[in-house]
C-alpha cells in the first residue's frame, strides 16, 4: 500500500507502452478494454488515496528512496486526491464517449489517452516544480496528438496556434525555473514554502521576477486573460471526448498556482507573500468578464461550452484572489462542479452534431436531432447545473463562493460579475436549448442515434452533480480539510531530508 501513491503515473504509463505493442496494437476492441479496465482501476486507486489522505494526513513518496529536497518526490494530501478523483471519473466517461466510435477516427487514440492522464496525474501529485514541468510537457505532447485526432482544417489551425502558445508557455517556465532555483537552491515545493519567508535581500528580485514568470506560464494554461484567446477555438475544434476531457486542463494551471502562489508565495512568505494578489484580482474580474462577452457571442454549442469554461476559470481565479482557506474551498467545491459539468456540455454537443446533420451544434434552423426527449433533458439537466440553478451544485458552488467574500469591498467586486455570468449562461443555454430542438425543419436521421455509451458517459457525469448537492456535507468538509492544509504554514525541510509536514513513506 505503501506504494500506491505511484500508480496513478505508473499504471496508465504500463498501459500505454503496453497499447503501442504487439498484439493490442492493431486489435481496437482489446485496447478498448484495456483502458476502461485502466480508467476503472484509476477511480478505485484515486478513492484508496483519498481515504489515505484523510486517515493519515499529508504523505510523501520518494523515488528510489533518494532523499529531499533533491529526490523526486511524490506528495497526495487532500487537494491532490480530490483532483486525482475527479480526473478518473472524468477519464471514465470520456473514454466510454469515445468507445462509440470517436477512437476509429485517427490511431493511437487510446495510448495518447492513457498518456494524457499520465500527465495529468503526475501534475496532481508531484511534490516539486521542476517535475511539474516534466508532467506538464508528458501532458502537452500528448495533448497535441489528441487535438487533431481525427484530422480536418480547422483542427489543425486551432492546433498549430495551440502548439506554439504552449512552447512559448514552456520557454517561460524553464526560464521561470532557472531564477527560482537561483534564488533558493532548491524546487521542492516544501522547501520552497519554508525558505521563502528567509530569504536573502539580494535574492528576493529574482525570486519575485521567477514567481511572476510562472504565473504567466499557469495563467496560459488556466485561461487568465489575456492569455485565454487559445481556448475556445482549440476547445471546439477537436473532437468530443478529447474536448470533454480537457475540460480539465485549464484546472491543472489553477492548480498549480494554487500549489506556487498560495503554498509557496502565501501569507507566511515575508516580504513576497501575496506575491500575484495584486495581479490577479483585476486579471480574474477581466477575465470573468471576458468569458461573459464570449459566451453572448457564440454561434455553435461546442463554442458556448469553451466560454464556459473560461467563465468558470474567471470565478476559480477570484477564489485565489480572495486567498483565504473558505474561498480556496469554495473554489476546490465549484472547480469539481465546472468541470464535470463542463464535460457534459461537451458530449451532449457531440450527440447533436451527429444528429442534425449540416447544421450540426450551429444556433440556426437545421434537421431535428432524432432523439429530442432523450438529448433534450440532458441538456436541460447540465443547463440547470451550469446556470447555478438550485437544487444543483453550480448552485451551491456560487453560494460558497459569494460567502467567502465576506468583506463588503470584496463582495462588491465579486458579486455583480458573477451573478451576471449566471443570467448570461441563462439566457444562452435557453436560446440555444430553444433554437436546437424547436426551430427545425425537415426530418430526423432515424438511422443516427445515440449509442448506449454515449448516452452513459453523459449520464455518469451529470449524476454527479446531485450527488455534489446530496453529499454537500462530506464535500464541503473535505474541501475545507483541502484548503486548511493548503494554507498550512510550512515547517523546515530537515538536512537528513525528513519532511516533518508529511508523513515519508519509504
Amino acid at each position: 500500500m505503501d506504494h500506491l501513491i505511484f500508480f496513478p503515473v505508473l499504471l496508465p504509463l504500463i498501459t500505454g507502452v503496453l497499447l503501442l505493442l504487439p498484439p493490442l496494437h492493431e486489435d481496437l476492441p482489446r485496447q478498448r478494454m484495456m483502458v476502461f479496465a485502466a480508467n476503472a482501476a484509476l477511480v478505485l486507486i484515486a478513492l484508496l488515496l483519498l481515504g489515505n489522505s484523510l486517515k493519515y494526513g499529508t504523505q510523501v513518496y520518494m523515488m528510489g528512496d533518494w532523499q529531499a529536497p533533491f529526490g523526486i518526490a511524490l506528495v497526495n494530501d487532500t487537494l491532490a486526491s480530490v483532483m486525482l478523483v475527479l480526473t478518473s471519473i472524468l477519464a471514465l466517461a470520456a473514454h466510454l464517449y469515445a468507445c462509440a466510435g470517436d477512437d476509429e477516427k485517427g490511431p493511437f487514440f487510446q495510448p495518447l489517452f492513457m498518456f494524457q492522464i499520465v500527465g495529468i496525474n503526475g501534475a496532481f501529485l508531484t511534490g516539486d516544480i521542476f517535475n511539474l514541468f516534466v508532467f506538464f510537457e508528458i501532458l502537452l505532447i500528448a495533448s497535441y496528438s489528441l487535438l487533431i485526432h481525427g484530422g480536418g482544417k480547422q483542427r489543425t489551425q486551432a492546433a498549430v496556434h495551440y502548439v506554439l502558445l504552449n512552447l512559448a508557455g514552456s520557454a517561460m517556465f524553464l526560464f521561470g525555473l532557472g531564477m527560482i532555483y537561483a534564488s533558493f537552491g532548491t524546487l521542492n515545493m516544501a522547501d520552497l514554502a519554508y525558505k521563502v519567508a528567509h530569504l536573502n535581500e539580494e535574492n528576493i528580485e529574482l525570486a519575485k521576477s521567477g514567481g511572476l514568470l510562472l504565473l504567466v506560464v499557469f495563467g496560459l494554461k488556466a485561461a487568465l486573460l489575456p492569455m485565454h484567446f487559445w481556448l475556445p477555438r482549440t476547445y471546439a475544434y477537436t473532437s468530443t471526448p478529447v474536448a470533454a476531457l480537457f475540460a480539465i486542463m485549464t484546472k491543472v494551471g489553477i492548480y498549480s498556482i494554487w500549489r506556487v502562489h498560495t503554498a509557496i508565495f502565501g501569507d507566511h512568505a515575508g516580504e513576497l507573500a501575496g506575491l500575484a494578489i495584486g495581479w490577479l484580482w483585476p486579471l480574474a474580474l477581466m477575465t470573468l468578464v471576458a468569458g461573459i462577452i464570449a459566451v453572448m457571442a457564440s454561434q455553435t454549442l461546442k463554442m458556448l461550452a469553451a466560454n464556459l469554461v473560461i467563465v468558470s476559470a474567471g470565478t476559480l481565479l477570484v477564489t485565489l484572489a480572495l486567498n483565504t482557506p473558505e474561498a480556496t474551498a469554495a473554489g476546490l467545491y465549484y472547480l469539481i462542479h465546472s468541470t464535470l459539468l463542463s464535460a457534459a456540455l461537451f458530449l451532449i454537443a457531440g450527440l447533436i452534431q451527429e444528429q442534425r446533420a449540416q447544421a450540426q451544434d450551429r444556433f440556426v434552423k437545421g434537421r431535428p436531432v432524432s432523439q429530442p426527449l432523450l438529448i433534450g433533458a440532458l441538456f436541460f439537466i447540465a443547463a440547470l447545473g451550469l446556470i447555478g440553478m438550485p437544487p444543483f451544485s453550480g448552485f451551491v458552488g456560487k453560494i460558497l463562493i459569494l460567502q467567502a467574500s465576506s468583506d463588503v469591498l470584496e463582495a462588491s467586486w465579486i458579486w455583480a460579475p458573477l451573478l451576471m455570468s449566471g443570467l448570461t449562461a441563462m439566457v444562452m443555454l435557453t436560446r440555444a436549448g430553444s433554437t436546437l430542438f424547436w426551430r427545425a425543419a425537415g426530418q430526423p436521421a432515424q438511422e443516427t442515434k445515440a449509442h448506449a455509451l454515449q448516452v452513459t458517459a453523459v449520464v455518469v457525469l451529470l449524476l454527479c452533480s446531485p450527488l455534489m448537492v446530496i453529499f454537500g456535507g462530506p464535500l464541503s468538509d473535505l474541501t475545507v480539510t483541502a484548503a486548511q492544509q493548503l494554507h498550512k504554514v510550512p515547517m523546515p525541510v530537515l538536512a537528513t531530508g525528513d519532511l516533518p509536514v508529511a508523513e515519508v513513506l519509504p
